[in-house]
């Protein structure tokens, strides 16, 4: 079972000394057990919270290893959980939160709406943030120097799907729907604008409500327009249940998503109507020589690390290696470690960044989901 670090006012309680004597104690005693405050944030709760969990447990693993190793720069890490429910405003009152309780380094958020609403806290309060999940461009083209993200960018799974629809589905007639969330829209507009940069047009291009239910009327619009294919922007509960209601309806279209679909949630919930749906994700970290080690120690607790779990743990790495490069915990001194282009050695393989924050190493696969001889469904690379 994994366990959680106690926080430092959980340690030192208040004491009743005078001020003068309060501040030499906590000298004295701050070498033998100071602490480094790391937070993980993320959807605990609500509709994502598989991918909140996720982040959590591979930020946990990363920090047991860490602190077994004797911490960062001598410090221990205490991590701390904050649970955003995918929503901004709530995203905004965890960075609130962080700041005052002395975090300057957080791993998250998970939404991209989310991360971009508290990055700003985080920038005012001077703490670098290292997001395992959030794709939307805009969120590393604000000229920030404490945003990073050790996944892609929305820009690029779109202009990998309008790549593979024009090699591979020449002529279909495409629909593009989004759930009018950073992240989906993101994905649908950087892939409208690579397909149209490839000379294809949209035949529909559509926004639906998140928690959206009942698609009829757009599976109408699909039939009656004869869409062969549906680029999906969005969540996987609302593609699960988009895809189940056009095979009961007969529609047959070609549904492509991003990496949200590589939840087994979204499996679980579409049922054999998931099989077939293609979805560009970053190479499976699983496979990566380098994240052995690392995938044992979670598979031994029982803990599948599904699509986010090393990405998170990565981010956790990649600040140990830069806090000790800067040999400083100062959070701006090691944004600039991370900034110059270094390279970090993590489970996801080398990770570098560029000025903006992004990767400058990461590719992408097309995976398909799949029903196993075992009558499970899994995905595979196409």
């Amino acid at each position: 079972m994994r366990f959680f670090l106690r926080n430092f006012s959980q340690i030192f309680p208040a004491l009743a000394f005078p001020a003068l004597a309060l501040a030499a104690s906590l000298a004295l005693a701050a070498p033998a057990h100071a602490q480094l405050k790391i937070a993980v944030a993320g959807p605990m709760s609500g509709p994502s919270a598989a991918f909140g969990a996720q982040l959590k447990a591979g930020a946990e693993q990363a920090v047991e290893d860490i602190n077994a190793s004797g911490g960062i720069l001598g410090q221990k890490i205490a991590l701390v959980i904050g649970d955003d429910g995918s929503r901004p405003e709530q995203g905004v009152l965890i960075a609130k939160k962080f700041a005052s309780e002395g975090v300057k380094f957080v791993i998250g958020h998970f939404n991209s709406s989310v991360s971009l609403a508290a990055s700003s806290v985080y920038f005012e309060n001077d703490v670098l943030q290292i997001s395992p999940a959030s794709m939307n461009p805009a969120l590393t083209e604000r000229k920030m120097w404490n945003v990073f993200r050790t996944s892609g960018r929305d820009d690029q799974p779109g202009a990998f799907i309008a790549r593979h629809i024009a090699d591979k589905l020449p002529g279909k007639k495409i629909a593009i729907i989004h759930d009018r969330i950073a992240y989906g829209q993101g994905l649908a507009d950087e892939a409208r604008k690579a397909l149209a940069a490839r000379g294809l047009t949209d035949t529909l291009y559509e926004g639906v409500n998140g928690g959206a239910k009942d698609f009829t009327e757009l599976i109408a619009k699909l039939r009656q327009l004869e869409i062969a294919v549906v680029v999906w922007g969005g969540q996987p509960a609302e593609a699960a249940i988009l895809i189940r209601q056009m095979r009961e309806q007969g529609v047959q279209a070609l549904m492509i998503g991003g990496d949200a679909l590589a939840a087994p949630e979204f499996a679980n919930a579409a049922g054999p109507a998931a099989e077939g749906v293609l979805m560009v994700n970053g190479p499976d970290p699983l496979r990566r020589p380098a994240a052995g080690a690392v995938v044992k120690k979670f598979t031994d607790r029982k803990i599948n690390p599904d699509t986010y779990t090393l990405y998170s743990y990565a981010a956790v790495e990649v600040l140990k290696q830069a806090a000790e490069a800067a040999k400083t915990l100062d959070a701006k001194k090691i944004a600039g470690v991370m900034h110059s282009g270094r390279t970090f050695e993590t489970a996801l393989g080398p990770i570098a960044f560029d000025a903006r924050g992004d990767r400058l190493d990461l590719d992408f696969v097309m995976y398909e989901w799949r029903k196993a001889a075992d009558g499970r469904m899994i995905f595979e690379p196409l």
